[in-house]
């Protein structure tokens, strides 16, 4: 339990009925008339809906203690990812829907932050940016490159998304994960 006085960005809030919410924003408010009040916006941790929430100040809040690990990304089993505590050595199997959008970005050997709550994966969180080799593109055809246009491009995930036109088979880029958009060439 923790008072709304204590709030802070990242905090995990058991609300509702066993919902686990993460606080996104907050603003201790006095106004010149009234009782003082504590304005939230909060974030689903299942979900990701955002709601506005009013707390009175200092109601108690249950708390949630989330446990977030830095593992890798060793292989798949079936339809599931298999993920190994570099601490522990300990391989955790986790589902595709705890995974989620991070699926179209992870290959073997890649480091992601996974979040437990009494044991059970709630999801799967990548580095903002990531860097991975295009497995196929068609050539840019010549004159179109002034144009500033994009093409379609298969990820070594097999992840489509839109290049730039002067993109080639083969190339390293760094792509975003949170919203899947080209953000440049990596030079070897």
């Amino acid at each position: 339990m923790a008072s709304t006085n204590d709030l802070k960005n990242g905090l995990v809030l058991k609300l509702d009925g066993g919902q686990l919410w993460s606080v996104v924003e907050f603003q201790h408010v006095k106004p010149g008339k009234g009782p003082a009040f504590v304005r939230t916006k909060l974030k689903n941790v299942l979900s990701g809906k955002v709601v506005d929430k009013t707390f009175n100040a200092g109601v108690k809040v249950e708390t949630a203690t989330i446990d977030r690990r830095d593992m890798q990304f060793s292989y798949m089993d079936g339809e599931y990812f298999v993920f190994m505590d570099m601490n522990t050595y300990d391989q955790l199997m986790v589902d595709r829907k705890s995974v989620g959008d991070a699926a179209n970005f992870l290959i073997e050997g890649f480091t992601a932050s996974v979040a437990q709550y009494e044991g059970e994966v709630l999801y799967v969180e990548l580095p903002a940016a990531v860097e991975l080799t295009i497995q196929h593109t068609d050539p840019g055809v010549q004159g179109d490159r002034s144009t500033g246009g994009t093409k379609p491009a298969t990820l070594e995930t097999g992840y489509e998304m839109g290049v730039p036109l002067f993109i080639t088979t083969g190339e390293k880029i760094k792509v975003d994960t949170r919203t899947g958009d080209y953000l440049g060439r990596v030079n070897s």
